[in-house]
């Protein structure tokens, strides 16, 4: 099965919209239609950003939980026990790149597209997407 890092930024459209393709995402990677791969560093910026007050969300708190428990419960934990600091525009997005490395995955579906371009380090195989670019490659 097909696996990915999810970006804080694809979880938080996901909540705030109605619907779109973020949620999209969100709904086949709980269907276990992909499989996630989750570290720690990306789970407590996903809790923390969750539970913010001052940004408008369409789900409630209690729904924000419910989401994260069960991609918590789908996805497969990795711990990086290196770190290739490919000094990003972004620094808070070296350990999407660390976790993807890490797991041997090859993708990461974000919004955030721009901030993964420029680093002093890359590469290759490893495919920085947004959600709709990920969701036409996907194979339902």
């Amino acid at each position: 099965m097909e696996e990915v890092v999810l970006d804080t930024s694809v979880l938080v459209a996901g909540l705030r919209s109605g619907g779109g393709v973020s949620r999209d995402v969100l709904r086949l990677a709980i269907d276990g239609r992909f499989g996630l791969v989750i570290g720690t560093t990306r789970w407590l910026e996903s809790e923390a950003v969750l539970s913010r007050a001052d940004i408008e969300w369409s789900a409630t708190p209690r729904d924000r939980e419910i989401v994260l428990s069960a991609l918590a419960s789908r996805g497969r934990w990795c711990r990086p026990y290196f770190a290739w600091r490919p000094n990003l525009r972004d620094e808070g997005d070296n350990h999407l790149v660390e976790l993807a490395l890490a797991a041997g995955i090859g993708k990461v579906v974000t919004w955030n597209v721009r901030d993964f371009v420029g680093g002093e380090v890359s590469w290759p195989d490893l495919m920085i997407l947004t959600p709709p670019d990920f969701m036409r490659g996907l194979s339902l």
